[in-house]
């Protein structure tokens, strides 16, 4: 493959990469092509450092990236090597990937392809409709294979103390001023293609009551109920908390939601309780 031909490739692909879930829609990422490598920073201009001053969301939001950039690149036919975090001193400097020739074999990963466009978090209530274990042994296990692992919350008492934790954390995160203006200064009319989308014309409206009202309780209240009604609430997580296992929780969230939507199911993410350093624990 010539040069011009790679670059072409390596643009459809990182155009693909790109569409992978992100706190308030930042989109931290950032990509490098030279062949036979895509190299994938994180963006730290696109940081919350009141929401995640950790950058734990912003490695998991680039760990689903990075997935959606493995599923395209295995849509095309190629053969890819990832390694994480190769250059200890080059902090921003998240994964390489490396492309071997094209297959032109199919996989599991070219399968989910034509969900990556599909895939939407769903912000409405569920429908009543049980999961069955056949799909939730599913999801477990594309998560073992990514490093880690999902544990659905089956015991009803289990289900509702993290429904409360998510609520908690609403009401922690809500009744922190700095917390509301970083989240007002993310809402963003359409055209600009990134931040949680508000039209042009109510826009500054909507920042100003963001920024000014603790709805903390009412919207509390909201994601508690969805996540006690929902038909399958499950936690995510890996055996380690540092920058590697956040890129693979990452990758292990993105490939959930992928299958997910290829079986048909839709998924919302309840983060607060991660979110919150005090809660974290519980």
């Amino acid at each position: 493959m010539n040069v011009d031909d790679w670059q072409e490739q390596a643009r459809q692909m990182i155009g693909r990469a790109v569409l992978a879930p992100s706190s308030h829609n930042t989109q931290p990422w950032l990509f490098r092509v030279s062949e036979p490598d895509i190299d994938l920073y994180a963006d730290r201009l696109r940081a919350l450092p009141v929401n995640d001053p950790e950058g734990r969301e912003l490695a998991i939001s680039c760990g689903c990236a990075l997935m959606n950039l493995r599923v395209a690149a295995a849509s095309n036919g190629f053969g890819v090597n990832v390694r994480l975090v190769p250059e200890p001193a080059e902090p921003d400097l998240l994964a390489r990937v490396s492309f071997g020739e094209h297959s032109g074999a199919s996989s599991e990963e070219a399968q989910l392809a034509d969900c990556i466009d599909r895939r939407r978090t769903y912000r409405k209530s569920f429908l009543p409709r049980e999961v069955s274990d056949a799909v939730v042994e599913q999801l477990i296990q594309v998560a073992q294979r990514e490093g880690a692992w999902l544990r659905p919350l089956s015991i009803e008492s289990d289900k509702q103390q993290a429904a409360a934790l998510v609520a908690t954390g609403d009401a922690m995160q809500w009744a922190n001023p700095r917390w509301r203006r970083e989240l007002a200064g993310w809402m963003r009319p359409r055209r600009r293609g990134d931040g949680l989308t508000a039209s042009a014309l109510t826009a500054p409206v909507v920042r100003f009551v963001v920024r000014s009202f603790n709805m903390g309780s009412g919207i509390g209240a909201e994601d508690r109920e969805s996540a006690e009604t929902s038909p399958l609430l499950a936690v995510l997580s890996t055996d380690g908390d540092q920058m590697r296992d956040w890129l693979l929780a990452g990758q292990a969230l993105q490939r959930i939601l992928l299958l997910a939507c290829r079986l048909g199911l839709q998924a919302a993410l309840l983060n607060q309780p991660l979110r919150v350093a005090s809660l974290r624990p519980r």
